[in-house]
């Protein structure tokens, strides 16, 4: 591939690891254009490399071992892991995408047995979800339930389809690997206001995002930043939904990349006791 694109397509397994390098040069090259920490740069560099001189295809290792596998190759540890991982499994790997500005959550969602585009809209409008993986989090902790449309019967549907498309990485990863010890909503509304102001004050690097963005104008400010032991990209939703209803300057999407490989959304509430406060959608 020339300029980076999404992986629109599952991605063969003799082209995977030439992909992969290419992708993770392209995930470097992008964190040091946006000030990103100097480790995370070369962690992806690293990661690169690795692929390069890998003399087996990493979606075989994969579908034999599951994540762990991955995670046992020099330079792949848990984060460029689960990159490899989302592409074997999705065709996409959507943090690149988030970085490029490129993510579409509802196409992402529609291809999903039970999901259509109606219902897809509605995941991410309500539920402020924007990746296959918080998908499947909510297919099992109650909040589709919470969702018109989604009865016993789709979710059960959903579960399954996202079960077989998910499945080397759900059956060999733990709890403890990843998801548990979320960060605090203090923490994240912390973000979230460190990101608005320096946004507001000029002093963040600018994408130029592909989606929504006929006139190719970098306007999209990204914030590379860590607490403690967590890194988080910080930007603007750059989805239909925020575009429709003008608020792109408004929802904050937090994406934590390591040790959780979660996605957060902060908004402004528009009605009830909070109304005109900022909140974290789903807490």
């Amino acid at each position: 591939m020339a300029e980076t694109e999404s992986v629109s397509a599952h991605v063969a397994d003799a082209d995977l690891n030439q992909t992969m390098e290419h992708l993770f040069r392209r995930a470097g090259d992008l964190l040091e254009e946006q000030d990103a920490d100097p480790f995370r740069v070369r962690a992806y560099r690293a990661g690169a490399d690795a692929m390069a001189r890998l003399d087996e295809p990493a979606s075989a290792i994969y579908r034999r071992g599951g994540l762990p596998a991955l995670m046992t190759l020099p330079a792949i540890g848990l984060v460029l892991g689960l990159a490899i991982a989302d592409v074997v499994d999705t065709g996409r790997w959507h943090w690149l995408e988030r970085l490029e500005g490129s993510v579409d959550p509802v196409a992402a969602f529609a291809t999903i047995g039970g999901i259509g585009t109606v219902l897809a809209h509605r995941l991410h409008d309500e539920l402020g979800i924007d990746n296959i993986e918080e998908l499947e989090r909510a297919a099992n902790d109650g909040r589709l339930e919470t969702v018109p449309g989604f009865g016993p019967q789709r979710i059960r549907s959903i579960r399954e389809s996202l079960a077989t498309r998910l499945r080397y990485r759900t059956a060999s990863r733990s709890r403890a690997e990843i998801g548990e010890g979320d960060p605090t909503t203090e923490e994240l509304l912390g973000l979230d206001a460190e990101y608005r102001h320096l946004a507001a004050e000029g002093r963040l690097p600018l994408i130029t995002p592909r989606r929504f963005n006929p006139d190719r104008e970098a306007w999209l400010p990204v914030l590379h930043t860590s607490r403690a032991d967590r890194h988080y990209s910080v930007m603007f939703s750059n989805t239909a939904r925020a575009h429709q209803l003008g608020r792109t300057n408004d929802w904050v999407v937090i994406y934590g990349e390591s040790p959780n490989h979660r996605t957060w959304t902060v908004v402004t509430e528009t009605q009830g006791p909070r109304a005109g406060q900022r909140v974290v959608r789903g807490r």
